[in-house]
């Protein structure tokens, strides 16, 4: 078995000086660091990793904890978390919400109870303000991705979710709509209030009155509302097109439309927030703002680990990724003027 003192023979060094190598502390020369670390690739040596967490203070353990790892933006993002923390010599456990503070809490008193070094927090809502507060507590560092909670001061990965739910209103304005319907997720959250600003803002910048009797508030996933669609298209005036806050409500309001009888785009247009990645390629349909979310998880895994490290900048950093509109075969000019 290699020791640190094996290294420390081969490369004439002191074990101390072996072991600040191997732990990233300490000052040491360039050329001393890669004659060490020459040596360390040439034996093959791997640290002890309990060894190593007792002198750093770190495990070397991560956790992301989502909301809906069902929704291929979450899982996309998922993804990018766990290259940028493996590249890192990170290890990452994953947890998932559903949406529900009671499971949310639960995960967090899990994470309290596992020694992690830090957190890539995805929130339910303004009420995981908290679960966050635990964690601030305990001095655990954490990353907040997609959405931001009132009250709590962190480095921040989101969207910009307004200007992307502007970008879609645009589009289906210069299609001629004027009946736009938003279904939305909960006003507990916080991406789900920006993206209807930016709806509301559509409709003013092309002249259109808001009316609250076209918005249908649910939550963002396994949307299944079929007395609100069908109240939606009982109006006198019916939607030429539906806005869906999300690609897992856009999926569900496309079922219940079909189960109705209505096809898109030839009867209504349906638009979304968040593309549906791999599934799309291959029969690319609906029109959506398109987050980075490999970006969320890589850049937020980078900026968690720059924290726990002590490299990041001392103040809180909160970074905005744009949306991309990509226009496919959802939405079209509407029934009336075709």
């Amino acid at each position: 078995m290699i020791t640190i003192y094996d290294i420390a023979k081969k490369a004439n060094v002191s074990a101390m000086t072996v072991s600040k190598v191997i732990n990233q502390t300490g000052r040491i020369s360039t050329a001393t660091r890669e004659r060490v670390q020459k040596v360390i690739d040439e034996l093959g040596y791997i640290p002890n990793s309990n060894a190593r967490s007792l002198v750093l203070q770190r495990t070397q353990m991560l956790s992301l904890l989502i909301t809906d790892i069902t929704n291929p933006f979450y899982t996309t993002l998922a993804r990018g978390a766990e290259d940028a923390a493996n590249a890192r010599g990170y290890r990452l456990l994953f947890s998932n919400s559903d949406e529900d503070y009671n499971k949310e809490k639960n995960y967090v008193e899990t994470i309290l109870s596992t020694r992690v070094d830090g957190v890539l927090f995805a929130p339910a809502g303004d009420r995981s303000i908290d679960h966050l507060k635990q964690l601030q507590e305990r001095n655990i560092p954490f990353v907040i991705l997609d959405r931001t909670v009132p009250g709590i001061t962190s480095d921040v990965i989101a969207g910009d979710s307004r200007e992307g739910a502007l970008l879609l209103i645009r589009y289906l304005t210069e299609l001629g709509h004027r009946r736009i319907s938003l279904v939305n997720g909960s006003s507990e959250v916080s991406t789900a209030r920006l993206r209807e600003e930016g709806y509301v803002e559509g409709l003013r910048e092309a002249g259109i009155p808001f009316d609250p009797e076209l918005v249908l508030r649910t939550g963002y996933r396994d949307f299944s509302d079929e007395a609100g669609i069908k109240r939606l298209l009982a109006q006198p005036e019916k939607p030429t097109a539906i806005f869906a806050a999300n690609n897992m409500l856009a999926i569900g309001v496309i079922r219940l439309l079909r189960k109705r009888g209505l096809r898109v785009p030839e009867d209504i247009s349906v638009v979304c927030f968040d593309d549906l990645d791999l599934a799309s390629a291959f029969d690319p349909f609906l029109t959506v703002a398109a987050q980075p979310a490999y970006d969320f998880g890589a850049i937020g895994m980078q900026m968690l680990i720059d924290r726990i490290e002590g490299t990041a900048q001392p103040e809180s950093q909160t970074v905005i990724l744009p949306s991309e509109l990509r226009i496919r075969a959802s939405a079209s000019v509407p029934p009336a003027i075709n």
